[in-house]
């Protein structure tokens, strides 16, 4: 297996240099970090010149927050590529790979904990949610995001991987239960629905899948146990859930500025000012 025969080579406390130079004699691992980081610098410089007829203030604010998602997302995978935020760590007892080292690319986490909350934003904004409630999905995706790094990291025990993947889990059915039941209602009195339910079903699709590919990865139940095919599935997801997302949003609100400018108007409360910051 490749996990192994990498593992073999690296010590556990292993330097930066090693890290990466497992990862670059691993081509499935490495081309997985480098196509993304490929397609996060495509998605830059796309975004910055769709960006360019955007000017509405909350159109504005939207695109913003979307642009920030390749910017996180290339700074990220560099960061991976370098072996900058990878480690190896020894599987705790319990493990298909107890005793064993297998590496971890905790950085992951870091992407999801900055990119992901921008996801959000950007579709509360455009279903014109209020502020309260924005505030409380993305505290819990945030929560989400912190507690699947616990998962990934604890190695004192295995039952505590799964806690902390619980835990996860029951955030992020705060998530879905937003998007999917609470979010759809504000979108059609915004006048967006459409590309709502669009981006709904995109996000709520793809975002199923991370949890899946923990489930079955080496950082689960290691029924997957090669890295690089794993890294490949997660890159994978972030290719559609981050850079096919923010294309067809920004696209959309590029065309129809006064739609969600309209939708701005309409918020109750002291949520207009929002729009107008």
């Amino acid at each position: 297996m490749a996990l192994a025969s990498a593992a073999s080579t690296v010590p556990l406390q292993a330097t930066q240099s090693e890290v990466a130079e497992a990862i670059a004699n691993d081509v499935l691992l490495a081309s997985s970090l480098w196509v993304n980081i490929a397609l996060a610098g495509l998605s830059i410089l796309l975004f910055v010149y769709m960006g360019r007829t955007v000017t509405t203030p909350r159109a504005k604010f939207i695109w913003a927050a979307t642009l920030f998602v390749p910017l996180v997302s290339i700074s990220s995978y560099a960061a991976l590529v370098s072996g900058l935020t990878v480690g190896f760590i020894e599987m705790p007892a319990g493990h298909a790979l107890a005793g064993q080292e297998v590496m971890s690319q905790w950085g992951r986490y870091l992407t999801w904990t900055l990119s992901t909350p921008m996801i959000l934003l950007a579709l509360g904004l455009l279903a014109d949610v209020d502020r309260a409630d924005l505030f409380t999905v993305i505290a819990a995706d945030i929560g989400m995001c912190v507690t699947g790094l616990a998962a990934a990291l604890v190695t004192s025990s295995y039952g505590l991987r799964w806690f902390f993947y619980g835990i996860s889990c029951a955030f992020f059915l705060v998530v879905l239960y937003a998007i999917l039941v609470e979010w759809p209602s504000n979108a059609a009195a915004a006048g967006t629905d459409e590309i709502f339910g669009t981006l709904r079903v995109l996000t709520v699709v793809l975002w199923l899948g991370y949890p899946i590919i923990w489930a079955v990865g080496v950082e689960g139940l290691a029924l997957v146990q090669s890295v690089g095919l794993t890294s490949w599935g997660y890159s994978a997801l972030d290719v559609g859930a981050k850079y096919l997302f923010a294309f067809l949003l920004l696209r959309w609100v590029a065309n129809n500025q006064s739609t969600v400018a309209g939708g701005a108007a309409g918020t109750a409360g002291g949520d207009t000012a929002l729009a107008d910051d």
